[in-house]
């Protein structure tokens, strides 16, 4: 028992989440490959490679966890330009995978530079944020710098991975606030953004793809406007004989996923979209969930994901020192917006991405780097009890030191006390051997 304790510390709660998400991601995922167990001919191969992953990643959250938070600031300072060579490199000679070259293999190992180039910037934007605190709020210096950092990386991922270059730039923004960034800042931000954001999507969407397709980076243009025009179109209601189900099939297939579902679900092993759906154990992971167990248990993952950054917004708030704080809200503000916009996907509130669902959809890097995410929130929340029993023991020592000390006082006047009765006795005594020799003397007169 003392083994298991000594090796699982920190914050207890993360650690029970972590668990209930691998154990419905081992089930989930083994429900939902069947399209890959079609195409290899192994009805084991694909869930035992993400349990080789998933086994792999909690040795790295055991390992994260037992390092000292506070080295975590030094990771960008070779992490941040080694994720951006990458980048440079996925985009020249990546591997394209559903049209986009996200994905390099270095040794037989196909990982995401992405992934990497996220985990930076969280730490770098925690590490700014922290070093220009000031009484009335950060240095205006630390905005340049974070944008600075984040402008490079955005435009780095955005060619090839839109979809995460926009969360990871929401996460810093919401870090920013976090951290006290000036608000007139932070509104000339937004102001900026809402206007560029008009002008390249009203270009994109009014300028046929085919002119797009000899420029450098710009050769998925052609889905992005398929995708946005397939998000904000009228969607009339057409008879069911009538429906075409080729079209955007994904959309389709997990709509028709979650309309079977119910309240329970049709129970894991015994859905039927998996056998159409694409991504059905990566990006529409959610909506077999949904279909196999229900609306409560679509309603138990997101209370995990929500569970888990109020737990890091405990964390933070009980932290003395601001990088820790910080980047543990950074950390679990990614991974419940990456959460999110899965499951909107999913249910067709957000247009198609190929965001996976943190720690639940089946992943390579992602699965490693969510997990080495849940170590080093655990490192800090490790951080954080043994600071509350340092104070802890330190208060009790004082009291201590303060109850003895009374003790003493005490004792040291009862003993004054002892000596002054003592005293007034003896002097007493005197008095009464004077008073009878003087009495003496006056009879022998």
């Amino acid at each position: 028992m003392g083994l298991i304790k000594d090796l699982f510390k920190g914050d207890k709660v993360i650690w029970v989440i972590f668990l209930f998400l691998c154990l419905i991601s081992v089930v989930e995922v083994f429900s939902a490959a069947s399209t890959l167990t079609y195409k290899s001919g192994d009805h084991w191969g694909p869930i035992t490679q993400h349990s080789v992953m998933l086994i792999v990643g909690a040795f790295i959250v055991v390992l994260v966890h037992n390092i000292p938070c506070k080295w975590f600031s030094v990771l960008p300072f070779f992490l941040l330009p080694l994720s951006c060579i990458l980048l440079l490199f996925v985009m020249v000679m990546g591997n394209y995978v559903n049209g986009a070259a996200r994905w390099m293999t270095f040794f037989g190992i196909q990982f995401q530079p992405s992934e990497l180039a996220k985990m930076a910037v969280i730490i770098v934007t925690a590490f700014i944020l922290s070093k220009y605190q000031e009484e009335d709020g950060a240095n205006p210096k630390a905005f340049k710098y974070i944008m600075w950092i984040t402008m490079t990386v955005f435009i780095l991922i955005a060619p090839e991975n839109g979809s995460t270059a926009v969360l990871l730039f929401g996460v810093v923004f919401l870090m920013m606030i976090i951290g006290r960034i000036p608000w007139q800042l932070l509104g000339k931000l937004m102001a900026s953004i809402i206007v560029l954001v008009t002008i390249f999507v009203t270009i994109i969407m009014f300028t046929p793809a085919s002119k797009y397709r000899d420029l450098p980076m710009m050769h998925r243009v052609e889905t992005w406007q398929n995708r946005i025009k397939g998000f904000f179109e009228d969607k009339e209601a057409v008879p069911a004989a009538q429906y075409d189900i080729d079209k955007d099939a994904q959309i389709a297939h997990a709509n028709i996923a979650i309309a079977t579902s119910h309240i329970i679900g049709k129970m894991p092993g015994n859905s039927v979209q998996r056998d159409f759906l694409s991504q059905a154990f990566s990006d529409f992971i959610f909506a077999i969930v949904i279909e196999e167990l229900g609306l409560l248990g679509g309603a138990f993952i997101v209370m995990l994901y929500l569970w888990l950054l109020i737990r890091a917004g405990r964390i933070a708030k009980r932290s003395e020192k601001h990088f820790p704080a910080f980047l543990v809200m950074g950390i679990a503000i990614l991974l419940v917006s990456q959460a999110m916009m899965n499951m909107m996907v999913a249910v067709g509130l957000f247009p198609v991405t190929g965001q996976p669902l943190p720690l639940i959809s089946k992943g390579g890097t992602s699965t490693l780097i969510n997990c080495a995410y849940i170590g080093m929130i655990l490192s800090v929340s490790r951080y954080v009890i043994q600071k509350e029993e340092q104070r802890k023991q330190e208060e009790e020592l004082v009291n201590k030191e303060k109850l003895q000390a009374a003790a003493q006082a005490l004792m040291t006047h009862a003993q004054e006390l002892v000596n002054s009765d003592s005293t007034e006795e003896n002097d007493e005594t005197y008095e009464r051997e004077e008073m009878k020799d003087f009495n003496n003397k006056s009879v022998s007169y």
